[in-house]
């Protein structure tokens, strides 16, 4: 079983800041910014590449509902999901980053020259 879903299943803790029958938001442990969330759908889906579009739907409510809940929805935020070895992702957990509270900067772009990413 993986993490989040052990997470989930509440046989880890996590500060939860928003839950409903399908999907699940808490507080990252690494934040990134001054608000850093993850949300994640209940059931398994291993990444972005093999979601359906019901869950997506129903996704992208709830992440706005809790850029609402932590007061983001205002000021602008950020919302990113790694995908694969490549794109970072650590979790094989279909999850999205919410992250906000700040001006967010483009950090490991800025300075990115793109002819080495060819």
């Amino acid at each position: 079983m993986c993490l989040f879903c052990k997470i989930v299943n509440k046989e880890i803790p996590a500060n939860i800041i928003a839950e409903n029958d399908d999907f699940l938001a808490f507080h990252d442990i690494n934040p990134k910014a001054p608000v850093h969330i993850l949300a994640i759908p209940k059931c398994h889906v291993d990444s972005f590449i093999e979601v359906t579009a019901e869950t997506m739907a129903g996704m992208t409510t709830f992440m706005q509902e809790v850029a609402k809940t932590v007061k983001i929805d205002k000021s602008g935020y950020r919302v990113i999901t790694n995908i694969g070895e490549n794109g970072g992702q650590e979790v094989k957990h279909l999850h999205f980053h919410i992250l906000g509270g700040t001006k967010l900067a483009w950090g490991h772009f800025s300075d990115s020259d793109p002819k080495n990413n060819l």
